[in-house]
């Protein structure tokens, strides 16, 4: 199998959205809206560098920005960009997690195309162009940017990565898919196929629900290497052994589900 093989489930949603399907190259075609929806928290330090910088990105049309109840500056950052034309603008009243912010900013999701980014400089936005092209072209339904096909060595603890693995790993044995890397920010989602993803998770449980709901649709998920540089926790890094614990029951309960 190759390294940008497609995973494919039984059964295959509508045809993908064609808007732009002639070109090899999507940044030349603004037939379709790109949507970057983007979870935030206590993030101060990093998040006006990464909002200038998806601003400056001839794809992202449009910014959906949900800040959690931030305790830092963070609001503060966030108010300079309040009247920006390109940009949606919440404040959670309470710190619920980044499944809660997600579900919250995927209702005003307004472009044919939604991708997750986070706030923490840890991806890197100047792959868009990448990870759209295999669903301009009609190659796949949804598009995850995946963290271990690059061949890159990044520094990250071995906890971490190990966790990465391991909950993929158990992702793939309740869905079916074989996906390198489950837990990645970066899925890009057709937003009629995110209306249909009935989401409840309020911390780090969405990325395996989000798949979860991906598989019962019948969707295919193709994976794109990216680049990635990971920040320590303390550099504000937020996962925790907790939410290894709980995607493991959101995986469980979709299984049951399905």
């Amino acid at each position: 199998m190759t390294m940008e093989a497609t995973i494919s489930r039984k059964q295959r949603p509508e045809a993908p959205i064609a808007s732009c399907r002639p070109s090899e190259n999507p940044v030349a075609c603004r037939a379709m809206k790109l949507s970057v929806v983007m979870p935030v928290y206590n993030e101060e330090r990093t998040v006006s560098k990464i909002i200038d910088i998806i601003l400056a990105h001839p794809l992202a049309d449009e910014l959906i920005i949900v800040d959690d109840a931030s305790k830092d500056g963070t609001r503060s950052v966030l108010e300079n960009y309040r009247s920006h034309p390109k940009v949606q603008l919440f404040f959670q009243e309470k710190n619920q997690g980044k499944g809660a912010a997600l579900r919250t900013g995927f209702q005003y999701v307004t472009g044919d195309y939604m991708i997750v980014q986070d706030a923490d400089l840890e991806y890197d936005p100047s792959q868009y162009s990448e990870l759209l092209a295999p669903l301009l072209k009609g190659e796949a339904d949804v598009v995850y940017g995946s963290r271990f096909m690059s061949g890159e060595r990044w520094k990250e603890s071995f906890v971490h990565t190990a966790g990465n693995r391991t909950l993929s790993l158990i992702s793939n044995i309740t869905t079916g898919f074989h996906l390198t890397d489950m837990e990645t920010c970066y899925k890009v989602i057709p937003t009629r196929l995110l209306r249909k993803m009935s989401l409840r998770s309020n911390r780090f449980g969405i990325e395996p629900e989000i798949t979860a709901k991906l598989a019962a649709l019948g969707a295919r998920i193709r994976e794109i290497p990216i680049r990635y540089e990971p920040r320590s926790y303390e550099e504000g890094k937020k996962i925790k052994l907790f939410d290894a614990v709980q995607a493991v029951w959101v995986m469980l309960r979709s299984r049951l589900e399905s």
